[in-house]
């Protein structure tokens, strides 16, 4: 098990851990959660602070380079993780593929909207209040853990090789504050806001750069040179002999690359 799965996994139990504190909180100490309301946030210190700071933390590493504590498939985007193929990129199929996995993406984006807007029709419904939209959210925070270590649905969708190489990465945050949307107040638009830079940074990098999104013309993303062995249930173990994913945009739109 690579050094980065490991503290993956630790961070997973983390979070199962949170979870529960925060499950028992919203039945035996729900007081706790008023500073969720309005601007209390800033005239009572609570627990609530400290996750706050914890998301406020992540989301400011995914939006600025770090060269060796966060994942690769989270800091692709940045300048400092690119090893370019300068005589092997195909512009076109780099085109293609983009144009390939971002139509993926959205499909992802498009089924997400809808399950929020179901949550939010079921809050304004009077059927859940704020505590629960908070709970949902760090439920969010507990899967997108499981999405890296254990399943990922979204790669039904995506049909990426790995979280290496993953389009949708650091789209994590937006979707996890998403039900907050529809609480209001300093704690969670705050949280909203942060993770829609976080978002608006990476599709902009998509946009601009998409060779550092493309293991044909950047090389750190290839199995060869993978450290992370982040989400192991799908890589190929490094083995000389393995075959390309006939599955991946990459076989579908790379041409000589």
């Amino acid at each position: 098990m690579s050094r980065t799965r490991k503290i993956y996994v630790a961070r997973l139990v983390g979070r199962c851990l949170i979870f529960a504190l925060c499950a028992v909180m919203s039945v035996f100490h729900r007081e706790a959660f008023q500073v969720l309301n309005g601007l209390n946030f800033f005239k009572k210190f609570s627990w609530l602070h400290l996750l706050w700071g914890v998301w406020v933390v992540d989301m400011v590493l995914q939006i600025i380079p770090i060269r060796n504590k966060v994942p690769l498939g989270s800091q692709k985007l940045f300048a400092n993780r690119f090893k370019p193929i300068r005589d092997k990129i195909n512009y076109e199929a780099l085109k293609n593929y983009i144009v390939a996995i971002t139509k993926a993406a959205y499909k992802v984006f498009l089924l997400w909207c809808v399950l929020i807007a179901a949550i939010g029709a079921v809050y304004y419904a009077g059927l859940i209040d704020k505590v629960m939209l908070f709970m949902i959210s760090v439920l969010f925070y507990v899967c997108d853990l499981i999405c890296v270590l254990i399943w990922c649905p979204f790669r039904l969708i995506m049909k990426n090789r790995c979280c290496t190489t993953c389009r949708i990465f650091n789209w994590d945050h937006l979707m996890m504050f998403s039900p907050l949307i529809f609480m209001g107040g300093f704690f969670a638009t705050s949280l909203v806001i942060l993770s829609a830079v976080a978002w608006l940074v990476w599709e902009l990098c998509v946009m601009m750069y998409p060779e550092r999104f493309w293991d044909h013309s950047n090389a750190a993303l290839q199995c060869s040179e993978c450290t992370d062995k982040l989400c192991t249930q799908y890589c190929r173990k490094l083995r000389p002999d393995d075959k390309p994913d006939r599955k991946s945009p990459v076989q579908k739109t790379s041409g000589a690359a």
